[in-house]
């Protein structure tokens, strides 16, 4: 018994060690949509 537990952490180390890789190394492309919002003239003092 504790031999398959052993071995189950051991497997979640690895799946747990393999995700930080990927998310490490994935390149997540950077959003491409323009966003323009119009500020009313009233939010700023004079």
């Amino acid at each position: 018994m504790s031999r398959l537990l052993g071995a189950l952490i051991v497997l979640a180390l690895i799946v747990v060690a393999g995700g930080a890789v990927f998310l490490a190394t994935w390149e997540i492309p950077a959003p491409s949509k323009t966003v323009e919002r119009v500020i009313p003239d009233e939010r700023f003092p004079r």
